[in-house]
């Protein structure tokens, strides 16, 4: 529990971790921010200077000087502003290539519980648009905010120290903005989140949409759901209103406040002058009012920078939430490691339940030889793919054990555990690559054309596949859009045969299959012998050549047997029989 803590802890601050690997980038940028706007607060001097001792105390020989000065800072100035611009540009590119990097590898690492909970547009928007708002901040947001800070400060040190008096008004005007600022960032906080969420739920309806558009359209359901997308996407406009709506409020203020502020040094600044008043001079006058220009800008952004910064902050937040999803299924401190797996597979009174459900498996206890076959079966809902998930630790038992080879799968690293399974659903997922890519799944160099050719044949695929123009070579859509479900499901086979892993796991894989094509398939199984084999199907004819078949009812073991001593039990099997083939004493399984 400590250490879950201590791993969550130091997730909500991984921002800052990637910052300081970039620290010394980010203090050359800060000392050349400083440099310019010293330089911005010299140059108001030089200007008072060649008016009061050039323009009115008629030192013409200074004016070569002072105007050498002022063109040399200025050029000066140009090249620290190139500096802390490509810096900050630079290290903030980096720290969110960094971050968006971690970020995945986090979420990737996550437990399947997390994607039940969540949906793909959800994690889309956190990882596109905010990281793309952390990104503005650490970039000019960051810069100008620092900027606007020191270039503050140092203006109101240097009106003071010209004229104490004076420093007055443009105090007062910092202040009025600042409790605006906050008083703005206070209502922009809960508008950005609002906006936030409403971005992911925007981006799950489009992505929901478009992966399943041909289901739309055969349900003749268009006009429904751009109707969905309308009420999103208005809900998404109104919450942008409603943040116009407070920025429009308080920005107004900021202006007048900005555009009083010269007006108002000039004015009293004269009044001073003309009746000799705390030693004010024309040059004096004149610096001020520079200042005060200078100040204006300052006062400009803090609205927008408040606007800005207060979206990153929102944004942080929605990061710092899935980095406070800690994973429960990790590899152990110190894991058993297998010279080699064989794929022996225990389940040892296996129990397995999630959180505020009932029990969806209960008392499962099997065997499975290195080498023989399992066939499971049971109506929807029975458990079946469930024994599949607990074998590869996408969720862990909640009662009794599960060993690979005698040794407890918890004490496996997931690597070591999952890299020895070839795993095939019903649900096929195919990447928008070539059909020699999606078979090779990664391993393209431990995998070598001539076994993608032997598995895709042994899996019923390279009959269609010869014939398509390009081969191996072609790129499928998305998903396997243009393919159909049995096509799908022979290239995952294949996929899954190429690994050449120790255990092979089907489930339901072959539904969308021809008999003939099934028969085909299940033959090429019976022959792989040195491989451990767990079929999961509806089908007698996928099961009933297995070792061993377990029929499931309700998450228990209902009948266990071969093919034969389950038809001879008169049961749950031989009523599934009887349904998909008749009576067996007339009938033969294909």
């Amino acid at each position: 529990m400590r250490k879950r803590e201590e791993k969550k802890k130091r997730s909500e601050f991984r921002l800052f971790k990637h910052i300081r690997r970039y620290i010394w980038q980010y203090v050359v940028a800060l000392v050349a921010i400083i440099s310019v706007v010293t330089i911005t607060m010299i140059m108001p001097e030089i200007t008072r200077h060649i008016v009061d001792d050039v323009i009115v105390g008629g030192k013409t020989e200074l004016l070569v000087t002072l105007l050498g000065s002022y063109l040399l800072l200025g050029a000066l100035k140009a090249l620290l502003q190139y500096i802390k611009e490509y810096n900050f540009d630079s290290v903030s590119s980096k720290v969110v290539v960094s971050l968006r990097r971690d970020l995945f590898t986090h979420i990737q690492n996550l437990d399947t519980s997390y994607f039940d909970k969540n949906n793909t547009g959800e994690i889309m928007a956190r990882l596109k648009e905010d990281i793309d708002k952390v990104w503005e901040a650490l970039s000019f947001i960051s810069m100008l905010l620092i900027e606007v800070i020191l270039h503050t400060v140092f203006i109101i040190v240097c009106m003071i120290r010209l004229n104490a008096y004076m420093a007055i008004i443009p105090i007062m005007a910092i202040v009025f903005c600042g409790c605006l600022a906050i008083k703005m960032d206070k209502k922009l906080d809960k508008v950005f989140g609002d906006i936030s969420e409403e971005n992911a739920v925007l981006n799950t309806t489009c992505e929901e949409n478009i992966a399943g558009v041909r289901t739309v359209k055969a349900f003749a359901k268009e006009k429904f759901e751009i109707l969905k997308f309308r009420k999103h996407n208005d809900r998404y406009k109104e919450l942008n209103v409603d943040l116009s709506r407070v920025f429009v409020k308080y920005y107004p203020f900021f202006s007048f406040v900005s555009g009083i502020v010269p007006l108002l040094v000039l004015v009293i600044g004269g009044i001073f002058y003309v009746k000799g008043m705390f030693g004010m001079t024309l040059g004096l006058i004149t610096a001020y009012i520079t200042y005060s220009n200078n100040i204006i800008w300052p006062m400009e952004m803090l609205g927008w920078l408040t606007n800005s910064f207060s979206e990153a902050v929102a944004s942080v937040k929605k990061l710092n939430k899935i980095y406070e999803e800690v994973s429960t299924i990790n590899d152990p401190e110190d894991p058993v490691v297998l010279d080699e797996v064989k794929g022996t597979v225990t389940f040892d009174k296996v129990g397995f339940h999630k959180e505020d459900m009932h029990d969806i498996l209960k008392d499962i206890s099997f065997e499975i030889p290195a080498g023989r076959t399992l066939g499971i079966m049971g109506a929807s809902g029975a458990g079946k793919t469930s024994i599949v998930s607990l074998l590869t630790r996408l969720y862990d038992v909640t009662e009794g054990e599960i060993r690979l080879d005698g040794v407890p799968i918890k004490d496996l690293t997931l690597k070591q555990l999952r890299g020895n399974m070839s795993l095939v659903t019903q649900d096929v997922f195919l990447f928008s690559d070539t059909i020699s890519e999606n078979i090779k799944m990664g391993r393209r160099h431990r995998i070598s054309d001539e076994v993608v050719r032997i598995s895709s044949k042994n899996a019923g695929a390279s009959e269609f596949i010869d014939k398509m123009d390009k081969g191996y070579e072609t790129v499928i859509g998305e998903r396997g859009v243009g393919l159909s479900g049995g096509q799908k499901q022979r290239i995952s086979i294949a996929r899954a045969l190429a690994k050449e892993l120790p255990i092979l796991i089907m489930d339901d894989s072959t539904s969308a299959l021809d008999m003939e094509t099934e028969r085909d398939i299940q033959k090429k199984l019976k022959e792989l012998t040195n491989m451990t084999k767990i079929i999961i199907a509806h089908r007698i004819s996928s099961v009933k050549d297995a070792d061993e078949i377990i029929v499931l009812e309700e998450g228990r073991i209902a009948e266990r047997g071969t093919h034969e001593e389950l038809l001879g039990l008169k049961g749950l099997y031989y009523e599934t029989y009887v349904s998909q083939y008749g009576i067996p004493e007339l009938k033969e399984v294909i």
